[in-house]
């Protein structure tokens, strides 16, 4: 993965924002069967109102994470897939660097002399 521009950081810092939520991590795994979901279904499954429930996938949908179709006189939201497979992708490469970074400082440091 080249170096990411600022645009694109901005955008990744603003998926992780979302998902440091308790609530919005529970709504991903309940989006993570891939099915489209109504915001009633979805606020059952974590316990708040539908005004509160709407709110939580306004913050998810706004960064890119969720997207929304109408149905009738329902909404149904489903997980961007894609947009979690750039997180891990972004976080596998700063792993890969921490990795290489700490198998440096590891020869340095068991250097003899």
């Amino acid at each position: 993965m080249p170096a990411a521009t600022t645009p694109e950081l901005s955008g990744r810092a603003a998926k992780f924002a979302a998902l440091g939520d308790p609530t919005r991590l529970s709504l991903v795994a309940m989006l993570s069967d891939g099915g489209p979901r109504s915001i009633v279904s979805l606020a059952e499954g974590v316990g708040l109102t539908r005004q509160g429930t709407t709110k939580h996938l306004k913050v998810m949908q706004d960064a890119g994470l969720v997207a929304s179709r109408r149905e009738g006189r329902e909404t149904r939201f489903t997980l961007r897939r894609d947009a979690l497979a750039e997180l891990r992708e972004h976080l596998d490469l700063v792993s890969a660097q921490w990795d290489d970074a700490l198998d440096r400082l590891k020869a340095f440091v068991e250097r003899p002399g």
